[in-house]
């Protein structure tokens, strides 16, 4: 059992940043790949990022690369998001994930769920 809090989100103007931080429990941290998805009111839930078990390895939105960075600490128990240049169009309430085993994309492939953050961008 993972149990996933994250922390970080607020109100930012358009081009500024901010940085979410996802600290889990338990210890077996370091066996999970974790990912970031986000929901925008009225959307479906839309992945952002996702990391390997020992950060090998990382994916990312086209619509957020080469402005979010995703990273994590085995050591902290801690998985990261890193929010540069964000775009009103960023504004969702943004969830940590926790799956065993390899990275994924798809939502439904991930067993533990954060309670989410609520990250708006103002123009």
């Amino acid at each position: 059992q993972v149990q996933l809090v994250e922390s970080g989100g607020g109100l930012v103007q358009a081009g500024g940043s901010l940085r979410l931080s996802c600290a889990a429990s338990g210890r077996t941290f370091g066996s999970y790949a974790m990912g970031w998805f986000r929901q925008a009111p009225g959307r479906e839930r839309e992945f952002v990022s996702t990391i390997s078990t020992y950060a090998g390895t990382t994916y990312y939105a086209d619509s957020v690369k080469g402005r979010f960075t995703i990273s994590r600490d085995n050591a902290k128990n801690t998985v990261y998001l890193q929010m540069n240049s964000l775009k009103p169009e960023d504004t969702a309430v943004y969830y940590c994930a926790a799956k065993a085993g390899v990275t994924s994309r798809r939502d439904d492939n991930y067993d533990y769920w954060g309670q989410g953050a609520q990250v708006t961008v103002s123009s």
